[in-house]
Order: structure tokens, then sequence, then C-alpha cells
């Protein structure tokens, strides 16, 4: 009778411990995939912000109220809201890696909405951080999803911030140096 007993309470255990150990390894498979959903719509978001405001800082019409304009672009691409489930659902580093994107957009729509052009110095003092802060949240991504690396010299670039690539960045530096 005892040893029927223990091993009742064994099988028991046991069948309580394998269902704790499955549903345990479903949730990790659940916040993967919410984690990676959100993700990539965070970024879908910023880069849709990011090409409205571009759009506005190019136009040769004069919107005018750039500042609300502006601020339609990160509405808009519902950014605010992804930001929202980004902070609930992301790792910390991740997490930090989107807010430093977010405030770099934002300074970029600061910009736009006083007036700053696409070929202004004004515009790329903050658009290149911008760049360099959306590979910054690539990098975590990738790096929490795949644990793989990822860095400038695999695309043939010496940094993420484009400034090397930029015609507009390479020609303002020329005229600065041609004025010295």
């Amino acid at each position: 009778m005892v040893a029927t007993l223990g091993g009742a309470v064994i099988a028991i255990s046991g069948t309580v411990l394998a269902d704790q150990l499955r549903t345990r390894h479903e949730d990790d498979r659940g916040l993967g995939s919410r984690r990676r959903e959100v993700y990539i719509d965070f970024i879908a978001a910023a880069g849709s912000a990011h090409t409205r405001l571009r759009r506005l800082a190019h136009s040769s019409e004069d919107t005018t109220d750039l500042e609300a304009a502006s601020r339609a672009a990160l509405v808009d691409a519902s950014l605010y809201e992804v930001r929202e489930r980004l902070f609930i659902d992301a790792s910390a580093a991740v997490a930090g890696a989107g807010q430093s994107m977010f405030e770099r957009l934002r300074a970029l729509r600061g910009v736009v909405a006083g007036g700053a052009r696409d070929t202004s110095s004004a515009f790329h003092d903050v658009y290149h951080p911008y760049l360099d802060a959306v590979w910054a949240y690539r990098v975590a991504v990738r790096d929490e999803l795949e644990g793989r690396s990822l860095s400038p010299a695999v695309f043939g670039w010496t940094a993420w911030d484009g400034r090397e690539r930029c015609p507009v960045c390479e020609e303002n530096d020329s005229d600065a140096s041609a004025r010295r």
C-alpha cells in the first residue's frame, strides 16, 4: 500500500512538473513571438515617421504649419502606441535602444518643425545621430533574437551614422575646407 501511494505521488509530481515546464516553454515562446512582432512594428513605425519628416524637409512647398505636420508624422505612424508596447514586452537592452532611437527621431522632428531643409547642416546634425540610433536598435534586436552581432564593416562602412556616404555632408565638409 505504501509503495503504491509512493508511486502515485511520484507519478502525479512528475505530471505536474512536466505540465509546468510545458506551460513555461509555451509562455516563453509566446513572449518571443510578441517581442519579435513589436520590435518590427516599432522600427516600421519609426521608418514611416522618418520618411514623412524627410518629405517635409525636402518639400519645396511652404507648409504653413511645419510644427503640426511634423507632429502628425509621428502620431499618424502610430509611433507612440507602438513605443508603449515596446516598453511592455521588450528586454531592457532593446527598450533602451528603442528609447534612444525615439529621442533622436523627436530631435529630427524638432529641426524639421523649425524649417530646416534636408540639405541644411541643422538637419544633418540630427539626422545622422538618428541613423546611428536606428542601427544600434537593429543590433540590439538582432543580438537578443539571434545572438549574432552586426557591425558596419559587414556593409563596408566605418560607422553606422551614414556621414561617410552622405553627399550633403561631403559637400558641406568640402565647402568648410575651402573657406579655411
